[in-house]
């Protein structure tokens, strides 16, 4: 099982969760939550990183608050009110903590988020492309206005899901965000799941969860990550 970790964010501290493989080492990852904050599904997330190999960090970006899944409102008033600045800060800081952890075994980490967080993911990697050199969003979105990446900064292979139902990454804002990744030179391949929901990832949301497509999903995510993260 995983445990709650301190590590240095530019000059304060912050908490995430880390879940470390049998092994005892493995390839860095970065989880990056969806607006319903680190909740147990974001942990278990980890976990099965951890169970596929990897050392697995989940920076906590709402300082541990959560919502559970009947109060979307909540959940959206906290990703609004997210100081998106110090959560670049918080996320620089989690790729800081696994370049330097011992059980990292890699000097390439890969980011993955769900949601915001697969927006946020994108960032990451434009803020970080010395370490960053895969990246795997779903569903990503990223709805402030203080949020607007470099993606020409990126140096990292993308691999992206999404859902073909959804009203926040929409299938044509996808294909344009792929379009834009590609005219930078990013090597960007975001699949588009027709017939699923935002959230189909979810295993804990039954109005969204599909849980043929999201095994796919997973397959892909550590494959990828075992190819690119050497």
């Amino acid at each position: 099982m995983g445990e709650m970790v301190t590590f240095a964010s530019n000059g304060r501290t912050t908490e995430g969760y880390l879940a470390l493989p049998e092994s005892g080492s493995g390839p860095g990852v970065v989880v990056i939550q969806e607006w319903w904050g680190l909740v147990p599904h974001i942990k278990d997330v980890c976990e099965r990183f951890a169970a596929g190999g990897f050392v697995a960090l989940a920076p906590d970006l709402f300082g541990g608050e959560t919502v559970d899944n009947a109060h979307p409102d909540k959940a959206g008033e906290l990703m609004m009110s997210l100081n998106v600045e110090q959560a670049a800060k918080d996320m620089v800081g989690a790729v800081d903590f696994l370049v330097s952890h011992d059980a990292v075994s890699t000097p390439s980490i890969g980011v993955t988020g769900f949601c915001m967080g697969g927006g946020l993911a994108l960032w990451l990697a434009a803020l970080r492309p010395d370490s960053v050199k895969a990246v795997v969003p779903f569903y990503g979105v990223l709805p402030w206005a203080a949020a607007d990446p470099d993606y020409s900064n990126i140096s990292a292979e993308v691999l992206g899901h999404y859902a073909g139902n959804d009203t926040f990454a929409t299938p044509e804002s996808v294909r344009e965000l792929e379009a834009e990744l590609r005219g930078h030179g990013v090597n960007a391949d975001l699949m588009i799941y027709e017939g699923r929901e935002h959230g189909f990832f979810n295993d804990t949301r039954a109005d969204a969860h599909h849980p043929e497509d999201a095994a796919k999903a997973w397959a892909r995510t550590l494959a990828f990550f075992r190819e690119h993260l050497t």
